[in-house]
């Protein structure tokens, strides 16, 4: 089991991660607002940023639905820790 750093000292176990997803394109949808705007509302929504949030992850939890993480972390940084916590990126 590993564990992916998404900022300001918060792990998450790989194995709970269920998406890791871009803020800027991602929040184009009426969709994702709307997801994230009720997260919000069920008070499941961390925050693990410092500046300007880039990316939320989304994990699954064992007593709530999901949980959404805000990361300052680019998205594709994140996709390429987790890949290198699951046994290196392909053609490594």
């Amino acid at each position: 089991m590993g564990y992916l750093h998404i900022g300001q000292n918060v792990m998450l176990e790989d194995r709970r991660i269920i998406g890791i997803f871009d803020l800027d394109n991602t929040t184009e949808s009426k969709i994702t607002r709307t997801f994230l705007n009720q997260a919000e509302e069920e008070g499941v929504v961390l925050t693990a940023v410092e500046d300007l949030p880039k990316s939320f992850i989304v994990c699954d939890h064992p007593y709530h639905r999901q949980i959404v993480y805000i990361s300052q972390l680019n998205s594709s940084t994140l996709a390429r820790r987790s890949a290198e916590q699951q046994g290196g990126l392909e053609g490594e």
